[in-house]
């Protein structure tokens, strides 16, 4: 086990994908899977599972954001946010940013640890993508995500059919202990 304290500057890489074709079947979540989209959540909500997903990973740029500018994200017509709930309580959630036209990018998507392994991250992540699509006059898809993130992000992306387009370097400041041990499989 190898702890990077918080205050230790680190390192991370930045790749930028993005999916051209929408997917040809969107997939069908579990049974015991109750996907539910938020209208004009509150900001506190959206923090909540920000949070409760990324916590891990360093997900703490919302945080330091202009309330009114976060406000006016999680609130925009043109963003969706949507919960996958699994026993009564958020298992993961997807957001969708179609504020640029002809885009559909998804802005943020996770599992809270407790679900990963459970069987519905690449069923939710498809539904995320087809959900994208969905909307007249799509004719791309993107995402990023980080070397901060679950190790195996990338990789599920690209099996998705998403393509890295770019990548960008760059240093934080861990604001929490790191313990990439503690990350679920």
């Amino acid at each position: 086990m190898t702890i990077t304290t918080a205050g230790t500057e680190v390192a991370y890489t930045i790749t930028y994908l993005e999916m051209t074709e929408p997917p040809r079947t969107a997939p069908a979540l579990p049974d015991d899977v109750r996907l539910e989209r938020c209208v004009q959540p509150p900001v506190w909500f959206f923090l909540s599972l920000y949070d409760a997903v990324g916590r891990m990973y360093e997900w703490v740029d919302k945080f330091a954001e202009d309330p009114e500018d976060l406000h006016d994200f999680v609130q925009h017509p043109e963003v969706a946010l949507f919960v996958a709930y699994r026993h009564g309580w958020p298992a993961g959630f997807f957001q969708l940013d179609w504020r640029s036209p002809g885009v559909c990018d998804l802005a943020y998507f996770g599992l809270v640890p407790e679900a990963i392994g459970g069987g519905i991250g690449g069923t939710l992540l498809r539904t995320a993508i087809a959900t994208g699509w969905e909307r007249d006059g799509v004719r791309r898809m993107t995402v990023n995500t980080c070397t901060l993130d679950h190790p195996r992000a990338l990789e599920l992306y690209k099996r998705m059919g998403f393509s890295p387009v770019r990548t960008e370097e760059h240093t934080r400041i861990l604001t929490r202990d790191r313990d990439t041990s503690q990350f679920p499989a």
